[in-house]
């Protein structure tokens, strides 16, 4: 396998089907990320399938793909492909819109609405220490209907973490970058380096990739809380399978958080998937619930309070 290297981006003014790039937005050790401009001057973000471990473009549009890595290029194209054309059917405020999906320069594109905001990580680094419950809430809750709706179209993400999690200039969030084709080449063979960010991929992702489900996604969704409560990434599923050194979040943030938010989390990262909320209605429930105790506490800690003014006239 050659060694991981960057791939020459496509060139500001460069034509590319009906849209002429930008720039570059982002580099990843999979695809890159344009901004672009289609006919009538409107901005998109434009992703490029191409996978470091696998392909090299150092000059032209045209990737250097290895004899002995066609085979994998190809399957994560064509898994790239599908889930683009899966997620073109997709219409939800809180996941990323899919505009367009094609193939050019011997690799696949997908077009996506392009918007302005910043993502989550870079909301926890600028707010570290000071982000409050209201905030995770209000954000996870819309979060959790977008991916509802992916799961009920009988799609996995893979691959939520809060770079992952786009804030609007409104503070909506989006759910953006699915990882499923990265999981696809991840589990094509021994010598492809595996695809799934460490802290928030589940430990089925490591060691049973026919036991992933809804569960999967919900165990990254209680890392990225945890994230966002901490600034801090928890420890790989890996690690914590040989040896779990994670502090919980009901132990870590005990009297900064409410308890039942803090349950929450850690339910979701319980190792075993049997063990954490199956489904992402279940998890919005807890969450639903909590927020009512929430609002009824702070209510009634008001009157306590006021009553014990009363009396203390």
């Amino acid at each position: 396998m050659p060694p991981q290297q960057a791939n020459q981006p496509l060139p500001a003014g460069f034509r590319l089907d009906r849209y002429r790039i930008e720039r570059q937005l982002s580099l990843g050790g999979f695809s890159i990320v344009y901004l672009a401009y289609d006919e009538d001057e409107t901005p998109v973000a434009i992703k490029e399938y191409l996978p470091n471990s696998l392909a090299l473009r150092t000059e032209g549009a045209i990737p250097q793909i290895a004899e002995e890595h066609q085979g994998a290029f190809r399957h994560g194209m064509k898994c790239f492909f599908e889930e683009g054309r899966s997620l073109a059917r997709l219409s939800h405020p809180n996941v990323v819109r899919v505009l367009n999906f094609f193939r050019a320069n011997e690799t696949v594109y997908m077009v996506m609405q392009y918007e302005r905001g910043r993502t989550l990580q870079e909301h926890i680094h600028k707010h570290k220490g000071e982000i409050r419950e209201s905030f995770v809430r209000n954000v996870f809750a819309r979060l959790l209907n977008g991916l509802r709706e992916v799961h009920t179209q009988k799609l996995l993400h893979l691959d939520i973490k809060p770079a992952n999690i786009y804030l609007r200039v409104d503070g909506a969030p989006v759910l953006l970058d699915f990882g499923a084709a990265r999981q696809a080449l991840g589990d094509d063979g021994p010598n492809l380096k595996p695809m799934y960010t460490p802290g928030f991929a589940a430990p089925e992702q490591y060691e049973a990739p026919d036991q992933l489900g809804p569960w999967t996604d919900i165990y990254a969704v209680g890392a990225s809380i945890y994230t966002t409560l901490g600034a801090h990434v928890p420890q790989a599923a890996d690690a914590r399978l040989k040896q779990d050194e994670l502090v919980p979040a009901e132990r870590r943030w005990a009297g900064k958080y409410s308890k039942q938010l803090l349950e929450t989390v850690d339910w979701c990262m319980k190792l075993d998937y049997l063990e954490r909320p199956l489904s992402v209605f279940a998890l919005q429930k807890a969450l639903a619930d909590g927020q009512r105790t929430e609002h009824a506490g702070t209510w009634m800690d008001t009157l306590s309070q006021r009553l014990k003014g009363l009396i203390g006239k």
